[in-house]
């Protein structure tokens, strides 16, 4: 019943400038709607009702928290654009409350670890792919870049003299963002290597823009060979830059160079810093007991 107008948003949400993955999230979420409509008795949009709604949000087997509110949020999309088009009166969908998803502490490397990593990748950079391991793990743990944006990375968003990286975020959004020197430089002997300039940074064995996979099992081998007792991953690195980052600066500069529009979404990278919670225990004025 819904199928013309589901696509018709996906149009929509393209123009609109939605990042590809929520597009797909998107069209996942309204066929399974689509389908739970259609086994229903419901004969029009306009006879879909908040209980419709409400049942389909928790229908099959119990989803979790995450599916729960990736529904809400297609619910709320879709709504909203049949609203704007005027096949409905009121968006329904707007009074679902998101589920509560509760926090949790962000795993991250130490510095021990890191420099472990980067001494493996190091000796191993004697070749255009050490090189390139060598400068994605940098990037992804001293910048906190996201994995698609590593990849993403082209020659020609890289500009050695100024220092300056060229970064594409989730959306489209394009910002640029400063390289500490040794990056700089490792950059510049790594450019020797490709000989080119232009096209992606990060080559695979065929001559292809790396994928995440690849990268995955770079990760896997170094873990594997150090002996680290944490999952490596993208996102691992980017807790770690915003972790260590947050104990020299503040959480205004972490979020920048994290890349966040909103200063809670940086709240869960710049977790309580250890160090500076030892020290205040250490004065602490009931931290020592007199008899």
């Amino acid at each position: 019943m819904l199928e013309f107008k589901i696509e018709l948003f996906l149009d929509y949400c393209k123009v609109s400038n939605f990042a590809t993955r929520s597009i797909q999230s998107l069209r996942v979420r309204l066929y399974e709607f689509n389908r739970f409509i259609n086994e229903g008795s419901v004969e029009s949009i306009q006879a879909i009702s908040y209980r419709d709604l409400k049942e389909f949000i928790t229908r099959y087997n119990g989803p979790s928290i995450h599916i729960k509110k990736a529904r809400i949020w297609s619910l709320r999309q879709f709504f909203h654009f049949l609203k704007l088009n005027g096949w409905i009166k009121i968006n329904i969908a707007s009074d679902f409350p998101y589920p509560k998803i509760e926090k949790t502490i962000p795993h991250f490397l130490t510095i021990e670890e890191y420099n472990r990593l980067l001494n493996f990748f190091y000796r191993r950079a004697s070749d255009a792919s050490g090189f390139r391991n060598l400068v994605m793990v940098m990037m992804l743990g001293l910048l906190g870049l996201r994995l698609s944006s590593v990849i993403s990375l082209n020659i020609e968003d890289v500009d050695i003299e100024t220092g300056l990286l060229q970064i594409t975020e989730k959306g489209g959004k394009q910002r640029p963002l400063i390289m500490p020197q040794i990056l700089c430089v490792l950059l510049d002997k790594y450019f020797g290597f490709l000989n080119k300039r232009q096209g992606p940074l990060f080559l695979s064995k065929r001559n292809k823009r790396l994928s995440p996979r690849t990268l995955q099992d770079v990760f896997q081998k170094a873990a594997g060979y150090l002996d680290i007792d944490k999952h490596l991953h993208a996102h691992l690195f980017r807790h770690t830059a915003g972790t260590h980052l947050n104990k020299v600066s503040d959480p205004e500069i972490t979020r920048h160079v994290l890349g966040h529009v909103r200063s809670s979404s940086t709240r869960k990278y710049t977790h309580l810093n250890p160090d500076q919670y030892a020290a205040y225990m250490q004065v602490h004025p009931y931290m020592e007991v007199t008899p």
